[in-house]
């Protein structure tokens, strides 16, 4: 079995023997990305998104952004993506449609053996991240390997998120844990907040 395969898989493989450099590959669009005028010109933007394996127009992205191989990301509609994001995508990153993240948020999929005899032999493995619609992550937040965050949830600034996050609850801390859950008191408080956004 090809390195390649044994990381879409979740084995132990060897970064350094993976058999397409897309790793090196992405270098150039990266750095045109972050070395970009983003706010008035989108074509390296556009560039880069291309590497992704899905994206959509109406993304923003604010650099500096850094990802390892960008085949491995799919964001959906509505993204935005504050400055300073890293994702570590040897596995996949699916990201659904609604979702905030917030500045200097690192999301990674790759993880290390607990073993040190195996660990010195530069092999690694790999677990998907997923973060599902309607999710707000807010800055400095750490996102583990295997992780899925549920749909409309909140995840708190500076957490650590070591495990799956349910739908529609607000969570933080170092490990992130739930909070309380959102409730249709938010919804009135916010809709009132709406309506006066409204009528000044």
């Amino acid at each position: 079995m090809q390195e390649t395969e044994k990381m879409k898989q979740g084995k132990l493989y060897n970064p350094f023997r993976l058999e397409k450099p897309t790793w090196k590959e992405l270098r150039p669009y990266l750095k045109a990305f972050n070395d970009s005028t983003y706010w008035e010109d989108r074509k390296p933007l556009e560039e880069l998104r291309k590497k992704f394996k899905k994206s959509y127009d109406d993304i923003s992205l604010v650099p500096p952004f850094y990802c390892d191989h960008g085949i491995n990301i799919s964001i959906g509609k509505h993204f935005q993506g504050n400055t300073g994001i890293v994702i570590l995508d040897e596995a996949e990153v699916i990201i659904g449609d609604d979702v905030l993240i917030g500045p200097r948020v690192s999301i990674y999929t790759v993880a290390h053996p607990i073993d040190p005899a195996i660990r010195k032999m530069d092999l690694e493995y790999a677990s998907s991240v997923v973060i599902e619609d309607g999710v707000w992550i807010g800055g400095n937040v750490i996102i583990n390997p295997g992780v899925t965050i549920g749909k409309n949830s909140i995840i708190g600034s500076g957490s650590v998120v070591t495990k799956d996050m349910p739908s529609d609850v607000i969570a933080a801390g170092n490990p992130c844990r739930v909070l309380r859950s959102i409730d249709e008191k938010d919804h009135e408080y916010w809709m009132k907040k709406y309506e006066e956004y409204q009528n000044e």
